[in-house]
């Protein structure tokens, strides 16, 4: 169980350590509205650090750190420090599957299973396993609820114990774990958001490539782009990247941790209370603001280094078909879950906004496409900011801020750019 604390203990802490303190920047009226967002956000919601990058038309028009990476050094966030993408990992993962079906290696309505290989034992309990396709995983429909059941990707040391391994489990284990258990629902039926099914994904494009899944997404997607600093991070504080930021939850919280030799023992929550090494191809990923914003501008036929074609990218953002993309009451869903993307339908229906998030102890990450070509990420290094309104650290930054950047970006005059 994580332990508590009081507001009052988190307020004292977060403004002895000089939360909410943001890095000053070169003066430039042009892109006041951007920096005056970002400055007053951090400062009202107490959060230590931030990192913003805006791009159109294949170049990146803004790009700036605020606050800090590391409250106790006092170091400040830099344009290119490297975040926890969190979820936003999702979206990398689909780019590269959809790669390798426009390439003719892969079909969206493959089955998962053979894709498994020697995971797969010779009696699968639930034989609606064998229906689930790389459709499916991707669109959230494969089975999984964890809202009935629980979520696979956080269950390191039952899983580990459960085959006698010293935990954490690794996707591996994860997976012949599942195997043995029941789906919640018919592969297809309905939308439910699966950590779970994106790691078989990551398995897919091994088995593909017959290359780790991180050097699988290098070759499809981050070599063609020169994206040479996104790359996957690490749990634990001791191995993360020279340039990436610390990561902040309430102050002084803890839980068990899952590593061996400490398992059970109270570790600060970002480093150690979960396996990310395990969430690779769900949530494993770690990059700069401007990182995502040109890999969201390459999704664009027209750039320079278009990643997919134009019936590539329909695809990618159709709506599901079945209950998946409808409302109750039948209409089609104004926001659905496409291949990788969340996609919102613009009136009068041929314009569409995609983006996504990503949420894990000490991160909140947003990266938006919008239809008229701007694309932004907002990278923070916590996932609980303060609200005045309720007196608590209730806000999730990601989408506290989202209405907001619109309309910063909106007050810009980039012909002055």
């Amino acid at each position: 169980m994580r332990q508590r604390i009081s507001r009052r203990q988190f307020v004292s802490a977060v403004t002895a350590m000089g939360f909410g303190a943001s890095l000053s920047v070169a003066a430039d009226s042009s892109f006041k509205p951007l920096d005056d967002l970002m400055t007053g956000f951090l400062e009202k919601h107490k959060l230590p650090g931030a990192s913003l990058a805006v791009g159109r038309g294949g170049r990146v028009l803004y790009a700036r750190g605020f606050g800090w990476a590391d409250v106790e050094a006092k170091k400040p966030v830099q344009p290119d420090s490297l975040f926890r993408l969190a979820s936003i990992s999702k979206s990398i993962t689909a780019v590269a599957v959809m790669r390798a079906v426009e390439q003719g290696c892969l079909s969206l309505d493959d089955k998962i299973l053979p894709w498994l290989g020697e995971l797969v034992p010779s009696e699968i309990p639930d034989a609606r396993w064998r229906d689930i396709t790389l459709r499916h995983l991707l669109q959230h429909t494969g089975g999984w609820d964890r809202d009935k059941s629980f979520d696979a990707m956080f269950r390191a040391v039952p899983f580990a114990k459960e085959l006698g391994v010293d935990p954490p489990a690794k996707p591996e284990h994860v997976i012949r774990v599942m195997l043995k258990k029941p789906l919640d629902f018919a592969p297809g039926e309905r939308y439910a958001y699966s950590n779970f099914g994106y790691c078989l994904l990551g398995r897919v494009l091994e088995r593909l490539d017959g290359v780790s899944y991180f050097e699988s997404v290098r070759w499809r997607v981050l070599c063609p782009l020169g994206l040479n600093q996104l790359c996957l991070g690490r749990t634990l504080k001791e191995f993360a990247h020279p340039n990436e930021v610390s990561y902040y939850s309430l102050a002084g919280a803890t839980a068990p941790s899952v590593f061996a030799p400490n398992v059970g023992q109270p570790v600060s929550v970002p480093y150690g209370a979960w396996h990310l090494e395990a969430m690779d191809a769900h949530g494993g990923w770690i990059g700069s603001a401007s990182d995502l914003v040109r890999l969201s501008m390459s999704l664009d036929p027209q750039s320079c280094c278009p990643l997919l074609t134009a019936n590539g990218l329909k695809t990618m953002w159709e709506p599901p078909s079945g209950l998946a993309g409808l409302e109750k009451d039948s209409r089609p869903k104004d926001v659905h879950y496409g291949l990788g993307w969340m996609v919102r339908t613009l009136p009068p229906g041929d314009k569409i906004n995609v983006w996504h998030t990503g949420s894990l102890d000490g991160t909140s990450t947003i990266f938006v496409r919008r239809h008229d070509g701007f694309c932004w990420a907002v990278l923070f290094n916590s996932r609980s900011g303060f609200n005045p309104e309720s007196m608590k650290y209730d806000i999730t930054p990601s989408k506290a801020i989202d209405g907001a950047i619109h309309q910063a970006v909106n007050a810009v005059d980039w012909t002055r750019i």
